[in-house]
């Protein structure tokens, strides 16, 4: 696929210590193929960029979800260099090549979780800290479950940072340690439907159980509505893993 001299790619190339640390002393025979080959295409896009093209962004890799059409998603911050989904950075960019671009990174860029996407996007920082709370249940060990393993894949609805900072205001608390571990919990629980990958594309309207309880989606506009009748917009929608796909919220959920 990659030495296609019709088609354009960019590849961002693992030099030979990022693959070394990848494989823990494995081989690379040690490595399913089917695995290994979604590993290497979730470092090549479609077409050429330069390192002055890209900026701070979701892409999509050649990888795909679970044998489907869905491709892999990648987060590219450009805050301080290059990084990819939080964990490889670009070493040496821009090296031409004959249907290309090549550059190399310094770590493999290992197939995404929804977790992955989660800890490197800025966007969801105060998520994060509400799943990986002390008093809350192993969230990063359950969302990071490999597809194909029950209770995944996920379906993650993920407040924005500004959600969460209106709901501070909406609950009138200073603070997340402000909300007592049960019922934010309950409120986490209610974004995320567990055994399903729905896409944007697969959304329909009426009722949806979460691991939390029951919400109401709007596929035309794009909204959900809790329990309480409360409308929250979906603002971002398929982010996607290998284990589900993540939809950003404007405002959080709750029970």
């Amino acid at each position: 696929m990659l030495n296609d001299r019709d088609a354009e790619f960019t590849v961002f190339a693992p030099n030979n210590e990022a693959f070394n640390i990848f494989l823990g002393g494995a081989s690379l025979n040690d490595v399913p193929v089917d695995v290994l080959t979604q590993v290497i295409l979730n470092h090549a896009l479609t077409g050429t960029f330069l390192s002055t093209d890209l900026s701070t962004s979701y892409t999509t890799t050649l990888a795909t979800f679970d044998g489907t059409d869905n491709n892999l998603s990648l987060y590219i911050n450009t805050d301080s260099g290059v990084t990819l989904n939080g964990i490889s950075n670009v070493a040496s960019a821009d090296i031409p090549a004959a249907n290309g671009v090549v550059h190399v990174v310094d770590a493999v860029i290992n197939l995404p979780t929804v977790v992955t996407f989660a800890v490197a996007d800025p966007t969801f920082s105060n998520l994060v800290a509400a799943l990986t709370r002390p008093d809350q249940p192993d969230f990063v060990s359950i969302l990071s479950t490999q597809n194909g393993t029950s209770p995944a894949p996920f379906t993650v609805f993920a407040p924005t940072d500004q959600a969460f900072a209106d709901l501070l205001v909406e609950l009138g608390v200073g603070g997340l340690d402000d909300i007592d571990g049960p019922t934010l919990t309950a409120v986490l629980n209610m974004h995320v439907i567990a055994e399903a990958n729905v896409r944007a594309e697969d959304l329909v309207n009426g009722p949806v159980t979460t691991l939390g309880g029951e919400i109401i989606i709007d596929a035309g506009n794009a909204t959900i509505t809790d329990p309480n009748g409360r409308v929250s917009n979906i603002v971002v929608v398929n982010v996607q893993a290998s284990n589900g796909v993540i939809h950003a919220l404007d405002k959080v959920i709750l029970p």
